[in-house]
Formats: structure tokens, sequence, C-alpha cells
């Protein structure tokens, strides 16, 4: 039996382990159809944060539905490497303890960052096991195991081979602080004030004067040439002599390309080759040196003379005020510019001119792009992300993927040390002196290929045959560049697939005042802590009711207190319940059932349907909130208590079959409700009579049928109609709730309505109401109710002005129904494409609306008479 309390904490200690040990998450049940979701796998640089909650658990939902529903579900579980953040965390370790990586050497690190990966991947797992996760820990990868990084190695020789992959001098997206390269799309933009520097240039052949305007006088040291716009006639007579370089005296060209904008700032520019890519591109086109005036950890070289070893910024500082001194310097204006931050470590982004690999972009998006018309299109949910997909890959530019890291997929290519010639292969050629390249691999280079290097390619793996490409992928908005489009890309190239049938796409999760959850604003939530204090199922029921696909979420405490209650009130109405079975209640007949019992399966199949057809649509929030409806009102606030005569009822099977309706009801709740609420759900099952081992090894419910007319559905919305109606009323009137009042139903035609004897009793009980024929007075009180006219007599209770305006409050609202309605069904286009139910549904929404409005306005029409006299 349940305990009297419902305590989150002893519900859900140790259930988890007991499911993973008995295999009910195992995939591979051959006799079932394929359903496959692999995890986004987080990286191993720390706890999991509310995000990968809300993703997880949405997943979650999805997995257990889907096994519910007969499918041999695998939802595989890993982890990413997370190249840069993960050699960061281990560098501020090493920095702890005094040391660098540079100072144990490169194997004594990468045992130290391997040692990082199992404490955090420990605790990753604890974390899943915390949400109750459902996953199939026996397939569990790492983007940095022996099977993915085989995986890795095929994939770049291949793309290298079919001259998709090559190596280049660039500028690049430098990060002086982790020391690596950087693709743009891990560069964070944001505005900052700076300033705008402008210097006086002399020309040596004239003795002119040249404005030029940088916002990086650091980099002057590298500066090659001056140039203007060929037909600015400002300055043509200077074009072919030079100028002199203000921060170490060397003679500039003054050359002419039509780059230059002649309406920007002075419209003269310096150019510094290897510090800016517009630059770059000029440099080449007139074969322009391209020295660096800066080391890779962002100090000058020798190049900056005596500058030489400064920081980047205190070397723009000292050089401004030698400038001032030496009169260069003709104003300094603040200017706000959007600056490069490195996304891992946050430091301002160097463009430098380095050696990388790149992969040539444009030839792989197309082919994805090609594909997106077709029967292999990767569908978003919300549609309007296919836009933001498609968009950037039809502007990629070539993707910068090696790093200068020791953490991660080290470069498949060697170079001969006697020829300097360059081999890519999966392993160094046997004959000659090789060495590997010392850089490794983009993280998102591994990752890309998830979808199927975990499934076991590049072998052809019984799971790779049966579960790819995947059904759907759960992600967030913020990651379609960066992982969604790149697995895309990849997919295509090596399997001639789409890597996953649907994308479903979640917003960020906000504060409740909607900013982005941050260390420094101090907004953050643990859930492991919330799990602590509300319980899994209440967090895992308010992160997936709470939002819609593709929509921010706001973290709101009083909503997942919501989401508890509603789970209390499950757990006291099954408690309830539970007190009324024993381990016979397993079946009824239908032909004993009530109407009451009748209802309640009807509205147990409307709910079934709308639920299965609202997750399949991938609306979990609308699917949840069904359920919340169903539990709370149709079954806790109505059922139960329309059950509780029959319990009590001599008639020993009436009795029987109401305890087998509640039991029936309360299975296929909990069993709608496990892919939610996965712990409580069990709890409950086990004490229901007839259980299985868990519920985990249930099927989606079915419906049932019912003869159940529409005569008897009317009754009973009539019931429960009236039921509120003089609820409604004693609370208006400030009658105790006991109360016993007179009444009467009426049609519209002031005829009594017709109700069954045992509903008048139900009726009668719940509302505390006496129903006669006639009330015997004129102190009336009228309400219009589903299908009738509930009469109350009042005697002396009755205000005549305010019935007056409640009655007309009632008119206006329901003449607004039956425009409403008028004007759907007399507009062809609903009528001819909306489906047959609708039509059908919408028509007698409309007649009892027009019901309704004949009532009360008869109702009114007898107020004003009472009132005139």
């Amino acid at each position: 039996m349940l305990e009297t309390k419902y305590d989150h904490k002893k519900v859900e200690a140790d259930r988890y382990q007991d499911w993973i040990q008995k295999g009910y998450f195992t995939a591979g049940d051959l006799s079932k159809k394929p359903y496959c979701i692999v995890i986004p796998p987080p990286n191993v640089t720390g706890k999991l944060h509310l995000g990968h909650a809300w993703d997880t658990t949405i997943q979650d939902i999805l997995s257990r539905y889907k096994r519910l529903q007969g499918f041999d579900v695998l939802w595989l579980p890993g982890m990413d490497h997370a190249g840069i953040a993960t050699q960061a965390k281990v560098d501020a370790r090493l920095k702890e303890e005094g040391i660098s990586r540079y100072d144990i050497g490169r194997e004594k690190f990468l045992e130290r960052a391997w040692a990082w990966k199992e404490e955090y991947a420990s605790t990753i797992r604890k974390q899943w096991a915390k949400l109750g996760l459902s996953l199939d820990y026996t397939r569990e990868r790492f983007t940095m195991d022996e099977g993915l990084s085989e995986a890795v190695k095929q994939v770049f020789v291949d793309l290298y081979n079919d001259g998709l992959i090559y190596q280049g001098e660039r500028i690049i997206n430098w990060d002086p602080e982790a020391m690596t390269a950087l693709s743009n799309i891990e560069v964070e933009h944001k505005e900052i004030m700076g300033y705008m520097y402008y210097f006086k240039y002399k020309v040596q052949e004239t003795g002119d004067t040249l404005i030029i305007a940088t916002t990086r006088p650091e980099t002057m040291f590298a500066d090659q040439a001056i140039f203007v716009h060929p037909d600015d006639t400002r300055y043509t007579h200077l074009v072919g002599k030079h100028a002199i370089n203000p921060a170490n005296g060397e003679e500039l060209p003054i050359m002419a390309d039509d780059y230059i904008d002649m309406d920007f700032g002075t419209a003269v520019m310096k150019c510094t080759p290897a510090h800016d890519p517009n630059d770059f591109q000029l440099a080449k086109k007139y074969n322009l040196k391209m020295p660096i005036c800066m080391n890779p950890d962002g100090t000058m070289n020798a190049l900056a003379g005596k500058y030489e070893g400064m920081y980047r910024f205190e070397c723009r500082k000292a050089l401004v005020e030698d400038f001032e001194k030496a009169g260069v310097v003709d104003h300094i204006e603040e200017h706000p510019h959007q600056v490069g931050h490195s996304e891992r470590t946050g430091a301002i982004v160097e463009p430098y001119l380095s050696k990388q690999w790149f992969v040539k972009m444009k030839p792989l998006a197309e082919e994805v792009l090609k594909n997106q018309n077709g029967e292999q299109k990767i569908s978003f949910v919300p549609s309007r992300f296919n836009h933001t997909f498609e968009q950037w890959l039809e502007n990629i530019e070539d993707w910068c993927i090696s790093r200068q890291l020791w953490w991660g997929h080290r470069i498949p290519a060697w170079t001969n040390q006697d020829t300097k010639e360059i081999y890519v292969g999966k392993e160094a050629p046997t004959e000659g002196k090789w060495i590997q390249d010392e850089d490794v691999l983009d993280t998102w280079f591994s990752s890309a290929l998830w979808p199927f290097s975990t499934l076991g390619w590049p072998e052809k793996t019984a799971d790779l045959e049966r579960y790819f490409p995947n059904d759907v992928l759960v992600t967030g908005y913020d990651i379609i560049f960066f992982w969604v489009a790149r697995m895309a890309f990849q997919t295509r190239y090596i399997m001639k697939n789409r890597p996953f049938k649907d994308v479903l796409i979640h917003g960020l999760i906000r504060d409740n005042q909607g900013r982005k959850m941050s260390k420094s604003l101090g907004n953050g939530v643990d859930p492991m802590d919330v799990i602590d204090q509300k319980g899994a199922d209440a967090l895992r029921f308010f992160l997936t009711t709470n939002s819609a696909p593709g929509l921010d979420l706001r973290y709101d405490e009083t909503k997942i207190d919501a989401s508890w209650n509603f789970i209390n009130k499950i757990w006291n109405a099954s408690r309830y319940v539970l007190m009324q079975l024993d381990e016979n209640n397993t079946s009824f007949s239908k032909e004993d059932l009530s109407m009451a019992d009748k209802w309640i399966l009807e509205k147990l199949n409307e709910t079934i349907k709308s639920v299965r057809l609202n997750m399949d649509r991938y609306e979990l929030s609308i699917a949840g909130n069904e359920l919340y409806d169903f539990i709370w009102n149709d079954f806790c606030s109505w059922y139960i208590e329309l059950s509780k005569p029959a319990l009590k009822s001599e008639n020993k099977k009436e009795a029987e079959t109401t305890k087998a309706v509640l039991a029936y009801v309360l299975k296929n709740i909990l069993i709608l409700l496990s892919p939610f609420t996965p712990f409580i759900a069990e709890e409950i099952y086990l004490q229901l009579p007839g259980h299985k081992q868990s519920i985990n090894q249930e099927n989606w419910p079915e419906l049932i049928e019912l003869d159940y007319s529409l005569d008897e559905k009317e009754q009973m919305e009539m019931l429960i109609s009236a039921i509120q109606a003089v609820r409604e009323i004693k609370n208006e009137y400030h009658l105790k709730p006991s109360a016993e009042l007179w009444i009467t139903l009426k049609t519209q035609d002031g005829e009594l309505a017709k109700l069954d004897e045992h509903l008048k009793t139900l009726l009668s009980g719940m509302a505390h109401a006496s129903i006669a024929d006639d009330l015997h007075t004129d102190d009336v009180l009228q309400r219009t109710i589903s299908h009738a006219l509930l009469e109350v007599a009042m005697n002396e209770l009755i205000d005549l002005e305010e019935e007056k305006a409640k009655w007309e409050k009632e008119i206006k609202k329901l003449n607004g129904e039956v425009m409403r309605g008028e004007k759907m069904l007399s507009n062809p286009n609903f009528v001819n494409k909306a489906p047959a139910q609708k039509v059908e549904a919408e028509s007698k929404k409309l007649k009892t609306y027009q019901e309704q409005l004949q009532i009360a306005q008869d109702a009114l029409a007898q107020i004003m008479e009472k009132m005139h006299g």
C-alpha cells in the first residue's frame, strides 16, 4: 500500500538501478520495428546543466513512448571529448599544482586528460540516472574511443583523397589564450567600446602627410603597403611613391585598388596581410610579403622592436603614448565595434596568418541542399528552422579543422623528414622517417560523425544496418550550425543518406526574467538540486509542459511546485483508489457499466487519441497538459466523486464494476504518464491488481469500444454542468457548500429536462440540492448549463439588477460564439477542406451555443418582466 504522504526521495530511490539491471532499456528485440535516438553527447568538462536536463528529458519521453508503442528502441548514450574546453580545464588544474602541460609533456598531459574524462563521465552517468533516462548503456560511446577514432581517421583520409581536405595558409581566428585556431562559428561577436586611432604617415618623395586610421596599432609592425582608390583624385599623384611607417620607419609602397571605399574615413588604408583577412586577399593579389608581428600567445615578436615581449594590448597602449609624444597622432575617436571572442576561453580573437587544415565546404553543402527537396529530406520541427539550416549551408565558408591542442584526434598526416613530402593515411608509411602532424582535429569533426560512427561504422555492423538513419535528433536551436549542419554533410558524404529523419528543436532555458542563465549573473540552477528538493518527476513534467517546440523556456520555481502538487494529487487519488481495490478488480463487463463509468471511459479514449496525436507531432507540452486536465479534472475531481455512491452500494455487481473501472482508468493513466513521470508511475503501478513486473513492460493503451449513446453523453454533461453551477451559485451568495437548495432542470421549451434517476441521485448528493418538478416560487435564479436551464429557488437572495447584468454578459458571450461558428461553417474553405469530424464537431458546438443563447434570452426576458412588474 502507498504511504500516507508522497515522498519523492523514497519513490525515486534505487528504482533506476533495478530498471537497468533488468535490461528494460536494452535494445535488440528483432521481432519489433526499430527506432533510434542518439544522445547529443555532453562534454566531459563538467556537470549537466538545466539545458541538458530539458534536452534529455524530451528524448526520454519519446523513447519511453515508442517502447510502449511496441518499437525496439535504441537510445544510445555517449559523451564528447570537447577538445578546447577539456584542455582548458586540465590546464587550470595543473596551474593549481604550479605546473603547466609543457612541464609534464604531451604523453603525461594526455594521461591527466583521460583521468579527467573518467571522473566527469562517472558524474554525468550518475546525473543521467537521477533524471531517470532510459539509456542503453551496453552501447555507450565516447568520441575518442577506439572505434570512433578509427572512424575519424577514415573520414579524414577519404575527404583528403577526394580533394575535399587541403592544407593552406589563411587568416584564421586565433585564440591566444588556448593558442589554437578556431572556426568562424566558435567566435562570439560582442560590441565593445574601443578607439579609432588616426596617425600621420609622411610621404617620402613629396613630404605630404597621409592620415590613416586603425583600431589595432600593435599590428603596424607587419604593414606592407598603403592603398588608395585609383579614382580618388586626392591621392592619385601619390600612387607609386612611398610612405614612412611611423612604427618602424620602413618605406611602404602607396598602391591603388578599387577595393578601397572612398567614402569611408580618410579613404587611405594600411595593408597588414598577416593580421587581417581583407588585407590578406590584397597581398595575394599583389604578391606582397606576409610577416607576422605577434607570437601565438599574443605577445609581440622581434618585428616589434623595443616592444618585443609585451602583450598585444600593452604594446598598443605604449605605442600610442610614444606616438603622442612624437606628434604622430592626428586624433583619436571613441569607436564602438564588434569584436570576436573565443567561445571557450573568452579571449579576444586575433586574426592571424597560419598554416591550417581546411575542409572544402561548398560541394558538401550542395549535396545536402539538393536532398532537402527529396525523399531523404531532414524534417525540422518547427519547420521554420529548415530555412535557418539551408541559409547557412548556402553561404557556407571553408571549415578550419586543425587545432593546436594536445587533447583530441591527432590529424592522420605525416611529413617525411628528408623529402618534406606530406602523406595522409591511417598509419605512417613503413619506409622512411615520418613525423605525424602535431595538431588535432576540431571537436565538431568527430561529433559530426555521431549518428553512424556510434553504430559501428566503418565496420558493417548489425546495429548500423538496423538503426541507421536515426529517427530523430533533439537539440537546441543554438547548435544548428555547430552540429546539425555538420552531421548533415558528413553523413551525406559518407553514408549517402540523411543522419536522421526529424530534428526536434527546442530553445534555451532562461531565468524568470527572461535572461540567459550564466555564471556572471549568478542565476544558474543545478538540476540535481531541483531533483533533491522536488523530485525528478516534478522537474521533468515542468520542463516538458511549459514550452512549445523551438521556443525558450523560463525557469519558474512556482511552476515546479505546481508540477509537484499535480504528482501529489495523483498520489493521493491513487491511494484512495487502491484502498477500494482487491486482487479481483481486474476486469468488468461492458453491460454492467453505469453512465458515469461510460463517461470516464469515453474521456479516457479521447485522451489516449489526443495524447498520441500530439506525441507523434512532437507537441509534448500539449500532450502533457491534456493528461494533466484529464487526470486532475475528469478523473480526480469528477469520476472519483461520482464513483463513491456506487462503491457504497448494496448492489455488489455495481460496486465491483466501479472498482474495476477505477483500476482500469488508473492503470491507463499511469501508462500514459510514465514517459513524463516514470518514477511515480512505476511506484503506483506496482500496487495495482494484476500488474506486470514493471510498467516498462506495458503497451500503449488501446481504445475501449463502448455502447455510449449521444443521449447518455448529454445527460452526463448536464449532470456535471449542473453540479458546477449550483456550487458556483452557493459561492456567489456566500452559502455553505452543504446548504440545501431546491432546483429544477428545464429544456429550451420550458419542459422538464430528461435526467436518469441514478444521475438525479448523484446530482442531489454532490450538489446538496433537492430536485423538484416545480419550485412554486417566483424568486428563481436561472443559469444556462449544458443542454438545459438550471433554476434555483432563492427566495429573498436574488438581486434582480445583478441577475440582469449576469444574463446580459452571458448573452454577449454566447452571441460571440454563435457568430464565430456561423462564420466558420459558412466558409467554403473550411467546410470543404477541414476533416469531416472537425466540421461535424463545429456544427454540434454551434447548435449547443444556439440552444444556450435561446435559453439565456428567455431567462433575461423573465428577469425584465419581474423588474417591470
